[in-house]
């Protein structure tokens, strides 16, 4: 088996360690080694059963993002040594994350359907359908959740009242959100796709701000086929999901959503390997590179070798 799960490396000239939902970060004096594991979460949880290939998919996913995006704002992103590893700065990151919806899907979708109109102080019109396309993209911030418990929506007054993002850092991280997504939809379309919500989180070092995570990938953002999205809307039809809204769909079907005593389903072979083909098309299709899976008989003993061989070099 090639999946990667867990890893338990010590590092020369490391200091910390940090085990999120999905990666593990090896943390330096001045930068980061994040690693990124096959597992996946959601509702803030991990489920049991990793998906084949996944980290890598996101981790080379990213990276293309980020190299495509630098001209907006400066990102930690320094190399990957590893087709599962990222190195790059580290930057303090600040205590939000900004969420952007083009569409009203997901989590969105859901607080509309209950009768929720009013989103960071936007007012949305009533009459909107699922999946369909918002007068104009609007940010609706989360507060960063600690491990094991819930992001929370928060307001752009609430984050500067409570002193979370100063004025000048929110007002960067504001219009960098809306170019980084502009860019998003155009390299999207190219690839008969849409970009429909996404995520991006900053923080700062040397009192300038950076980009920092991933953006753009299934985990982080939700896309749509662009082909047929008009045909489907106009027939009222569900849109195929591209993104991990597929496994969150599937979870609330089979009764799960995180909440307390709810137990998490078994997730069957079939659909795992689902996921990961399509993981790996929206990939091919965004990058128009082949996703060449890094399967090894000892995957994570040269995921590790790599590792050290980049930290020898730099």
């Amino acid at each position: 088996m090639s999946d990667i799960t867990t890893t338990h490396f010590e590092f020369k000239n490391q200091v910390d360690f940090y085990r999120g939902k999905v990666r593990e970060v090896y943390i330096f004096s001045d930068k980061l080694v994040m690693i990124a594991s096959d597992r996946i979460s959601a509702f803030d949880v991990i489920l049991p059963k990793p998906i084949p290939n996944k980290g890598q998919v996101l981790n080379q996913l990213s990276s293309f993002w980020l190299q495509n995006t630098k001209d907006i704002i400066k990102n930690w992103w320094l190399a990957a040594p590893d087709p599962s590893v990222s190195v790059g700065l580290k930057c303090e990151a600040l205590p939000i994350e900004m969420v952007i919806r083009g569409y009203l899907v997901g989590s969105a979708w859901r607080a509309y359907k209950n009768g929720q109109r009013v989103f960071n102080g936007v007012i949305l019109p009533d009459n909107l359908k699922e999946n369909g396309k918002l007068p104009f993209p609007i940010i609706t911030p989360t507060t960063k959740a600690l491990q094991g418990s819930h992001d929370e929506d928060i307001t752009t007054e609430e984050i500067l009242a409570k002193g979370l993002v100063q004025k000048n850092i929110y007002t960067i991280i504001e219009k960098a959100t809306f170019q980084l997504f502009e860019r998003g939809q155009e390299i999207a379309e190219r690839a008969n796709l849409i970009l429909a919500d996404t995520k991006y989180e900053f923080g700062t070092l040397n009192n300038e701000v950076y980009l920092i995570d991933e953006i753009h990938t299934p985990d982080s953002a939700r896309y749509f086929d662009k082909q047929n999205y008009e045909r489907l809307q106009a027939n009222n039809e569900p849109q195929p999901q591209r993104s991990k809204e597929m496994v969150r769909q599937w979870l609330i079907k089979n009764g799960f959503q995180g909440l307390d005593g709810q137990t998490i389903p078994d997730m069957n072979d079939e659909f795992r390997h689902q996921i990961a083909k399509e993981y790996i098309a929206l990939f091919e299709e965004i990058t128009q590179q082949k996703f060449i899976p890094a399967v090894s008989e000892h995957r994570i003993e040269t995921l590790k070798n790599n590792i050290e061989k980049y930290l020898e070099l730099d």
